[in-house]
């Protein structure tokens, strides 16, 4: 299928699910959201020289991480039962999304490591650092469908970096052109930033909310990729 065949039906579902998706993600995209603006605040009042950080402020990481992994499992759960016909409350949704928690968690530090490891080896070589950075966008997209083989297929974490691996090995590219699409919501967000330097706080919140739920489409994206492919496979 047609990579601009896949990037409209995901818009079509995203644009179809829409109040869904929202009642599903809007509340946790918030808490998500306010924390982080809170937490950024708290480390720019820090003196930059030795900076220390309170037990709130490491309560609060915690957090933003937990409900960073509880969307991320809602959304592809969501998503999953979508597909197969079903029609779930969002309370429902959150509530077996639960179980995904841990191995969602492990399956992101152990991934995120393998990601990040060639930028920081061959950071310390200079010119290097750009071969490391294309290594990693290569594996960023290999390990891109993760969390689809841990919620959708039931595997453990290890197996479903190893699966997400070997089975994005004939499409790497076009997973790469689905990433590309968060640059306009980054650029978008950039943007804002610079215009709106001063904005109150609750401003802020709401266009970072409206820009991270907006971003959710390019997940949309990427399941139907996987769909598409595991249908072939």
């Amino acid at each position: 299928m047609p990579l601009s065949a896949i990037l409209a039906e995901a818009y079509y579902f995203f644009r179809n699910h829409l109040a869904q998706l929202a009642m599903l993600t809007l509340p946790i995209l918030i808490i998500e959201l306010a924390l982080q603006l809170w937490l950024g605040e708290t480390v720019l009042q820090m003196d930059q020289q030795a900076p220390e950080f309170s037990g709130t402020q490491i309560a609060a990481v915690l957090t933003i991480l937990l409900l960073f992994t509880l969307l991320i499992a809602a959304l592809t759960l969501f998503m999953e039962l979508r597909s197969r016909g079903h029609d779930p409350s969002p309370w429902q949704v959150l509530k077996n999304s639960l179980s995904f928690i841990p191995g969602l968690l492990l399956a992101g530090v152990l991934s995120g490591m393998a990601i990040a490891a060639p930028t920081l080896i061959l950071a310390s070589f200079g010119p290097l650092l750009v071969v490391g950075l294309g290594m990693s966008l290569y594996l960023l997209a290999r390990l891109s469908y993760v969390n689809f083989m841990l919620v959708v297929e039931h595997l453990s974490p290890m197996q479903a970096i190893r699966e997400s691996f070997m089975f994005s090995q004939g499409f790497t590219g076009k997973t790469m052109l689905v990433l590309l699409c968060y640059l306009p919501f980054m650029m978008v967000e950039s943007a804002l930033a610079q215009l709106l330097p001063e904005a109150p706080d609750m401003l802020n919140l709401v266009l970072k909310t409206a820009i991270g739920f907006a971003s959710l489409y390019v997940n949309v994206a990427l399941f139907r990729l996987y769909r598409v492919h595991r249908q072939i496979a």
